[in-house]
């Protein structure tokens, strides 16, 4: 083989390289438009030491206000995990394309890319019109959230499954039920189990940001805060924020554990 050839053997791809050159002229089109400039980001970054500044060091200046936005965050934080995940089930199961019928996916599918269409917060804003101010709209909206996370995920666990063992359940007699029960979720239980621990530590997080737009929890605390330029303050709250995040990590990964050495016990 001459030289000639082995340069062959790996012809350049022109199409991905054009495709690069475009991305890296809109790239720097985006930043001109977005008037972006470097003694811009020296400043700000100059103001961002400034206001750190005036963080430190944290105070708690509400201490009820702070656990009360807390214990709000964390009971919508599960409600809305416990809600979605039960009506992520059925809407998972119909969407799955290798069980279901096509007139059964295509709503069910619909439905997932809906609440899947908009970020939380804005899905608050529209039930905090619906609703009014309080914990019910944010719980309304992380429930949206989570039926679009954990129902496209479910329906993607199915469509992966082996059916043969669904085969085989069906071979018995079995009825729709117990071939979801014995058949299907045997296989994805894991899966389901890292995906509702999951979604419990994303409500936590999203629980702190609807409530600055009025949908209950810690986020209200938070912008109140910052309105009354009371930033010693905005750093207990934000330290706290963390705190309960690395708590909620911690209980989900104990949870996740607990059913999956469960889930191996059982096979084994």
């Amino acid at each position: 083989m001459n030289a000639h050839e082995r340069r062959l053997a790996f012809p350049p791809n022109w199409w991905a390289r054009i495709g690069w050159l475009v991305l890296a002229a809109y790239v720097v089109y985006a930043l001109g438009r977005l008037d972006f400039s470097w003694d811009r980001f020296v400043t700000g970054l100059d103001n961002g030491a400034r206001f750190i500044g005036r963080m430190l060091p944290p105070a708690i200046a509400q201490p009820d206000s702070l656990a009360k936005g807390l214990i709000e965050s964390l009971e919508i934080a599960i409600l809305a995990s416990s809600m979605g995940i039960v009506l992520s089930l059925p809407i998972g199961l119909f969407a799955a394309r290798n069980l279901m019928p096509v007139w059964a996916t295509w709503p069910a599918r619909a439905i997932i890319a809906a609440a899947r269409s908009f970020h939380p917060v804005i899905v608050a804003i529209i039930f905090v019109k619906a609703v009014g101010f309080g914990a019910l709209a944010g719980i309304c909206a992380l429930v949206v959230a989570s039926i679009g996370f954990i129902g496209k995920l479910f329906a993607e666990a199915i469509e992966e499954i082996s059916l043969k063992q669904v085969e085989a359940v069906r071979a018995t007699g079995a009825s729709f039920m117990n071939v979801i029960l014995f058949g299907v979720l045997p296989q994805v239980f894991g899966r389901f189990i890292g995906f509702a621990t999951y979604q419990l530590d994303s409500n936590l997080r999203n629980s702190t940001m609807v409530g600055i737009v009025g949908a209950g929890g810690i986020g209200g605390t938070l912008f109140s805060a910052f309105q009354r330029f009371d930033y010693d303050f905005v750093a207990a709250i934000l330290l706290s924020i963390i705190a309960m995040i690395m708590v909620g990590e911690v209980l989900a990964t104990w949870v996740r554990g607990v059913f999956l050495e469960k889930g191996k016990v059982e096979d084994e």
